[in-house]
């Protein structure tokens, strides 16, 4: 049962992160003032797509957890991927985007890094 709690609830948090990532899209852009079209276009496709892809690691973790069950060998390398992936994320993040003074962007590793080792935990449970 601790299992299954720690897997839905890094989840959850991996998906709201996204979300958190995604609905900023238009002032982050904002903040950097007067840059170029193709910068701000970037810059719209990287806050986009990394928030996508910490919904959809949230949501894969919880569809393959309910559908396939945590017996199910697939499932747990589905969730131990994911957890390497947010590992991988939560790297960059530190050397990056955590440097700056801006305070979401210094927590990011630690959520990511986070909900990865909740992952692991709820394989191994």
């Amino acid at each position: 049962m601790l299992n299954l709690i720690l897997l839905y609830v890094g989840s959850g948090v991996i998906f709201l992160w996204g979300i958190g990532h995604i609905i900023p899209t238009r002032s982050v852009v904002k903040d950097f003032g007067e840059i170029s079209k193709d910068n701000r276009l970037i810059i719209i496709m990287e806050w986009i797509a990394e928030g996508l892809t910490l919904c959809f690691i949230g949501i894969l973790v919880a569809i393959v957890t309910l559908f396939g069950g945590l017996d199910n060998e697939v499932t747990h390398i589905v969730i131990r991927a994911s957890a390497v992936m947010l590992a991988v994320l939560a790297f960059v993040s530190s050397t990056t985007g955590a440097r700056t003074s801006i305070l979401p962007m210094k927590l990011c590793p630690l959520i990511k890094s986070g909900v990865a080792l909740l992952f692991v935990l709820g394989t191994v449970l």
